[in-house]
């Protein structure tokens, strides 16, 4: 199940509502979407454009991403 996903960093570009962002890669210049996971949900982690982040990203839609961390 581990082996379904990519581990990348970014940067936060764009808050948008319902806890979805737009992210920056750091390693190349494209733009995905992604939302919170459960834990930084839970614990009310605020994050604000120009924060690093650590994405999720699943190996079948690389469009869409999760915030696992905030950096």
């Amino acid at each position: 199940m581990k082996d379904d996903f990519i581990f990348v960093e970014g940067e936060v570009v764009e808050n948008l509502p319902n806890t979805l962002f737009r992210v920056k890669l750091i390693n190349s210049e494209k733009i995905i979407l992604c939302y919170l996971s459960g834990k930084l949900r839970k614990n009310y982690i605020k994050i604000l454009p120009g924060d690093k982040v650590r994405i999720e990203i699943s190996r079948y839609d690389l469009d869409r991403g999760r915030i696992i961390y905030r950096l």
